[in-house]
């Protein structure tokens, strides 16, 4: 395996690393109920991939989208989680719900994110391939065609990045 394909296997362990770390933390620590705080109440934690949620109106977007459904914001944990609950009662309605009632993260998770940006490295490097062979065949790239190439698959990105902060907002 090359250097290039070392870099997302490291990035890949170091994100599964810092989940279960968040994991133990929420289990651990952050988890404190007594029978009292449990007995009728459904909890769960959103998530950002990108920690949206120091963000202020990012917060209150996200508590409003989950109030549709009966969640009630219990508190922040940090930029990336937020702590909800909600009466056992309100699960008869889910089934009218615009939005998924048990969704942990608004936006791109982590694992929809890395799919997204993945599939557009793949992309982008089969496009280059490809216009890097048609260049060589037609004499292009003795016209500087690659530079034009590069910039044709950079702009070729901007929608991928685009489309990845309309989701995260």
């Amino acid at each position: 395996m090359g250097a290039g394909g070392i870099v997302p296997v490291l990035a890949a362990a170091a994100a599964r690393k810092r989940a279960q770390m968040e994991k133990e933390e929420e289990e651990q620590s952050m988890a404190t109920y007594n029978s009292q705080d449990l007995n009728g109440w459904e909890f769960k934690i959103v998530r950002s991939a990108f920690g949206r949620f120091s963000n202020y109106e990012a917060v209150q977007r996200v508590c409003r989208e989950e109030a549709e459904t009966g969640w009630e914001l219990v508190e922040k944990f940090d930029s990336y989680r937020l702590r909800f609950k909600r009466r056992v009662e309100r699960r008869s309605n889910d089934h009218l719900a615009r939005l998924d009632p048990y969704r942990t993260s608004p936006g791109f998770s982590g694992s929809s994110l890395s799919t997204v940006l993945l599939t557009g490295v793949i992309l982008v490097l089969v496009a280059g391939a490809v216009l890097l062979i048609l260049s060589r065949q037609n004499g292009w790239d003795k016209a500087g065609w690659p530079s034009v190439i590069i910039i044709i698959l950079l702009v070729a990105m901007l929608p991928i990045i685009v489309a990845m902060r309309r989701r995260g907002r």
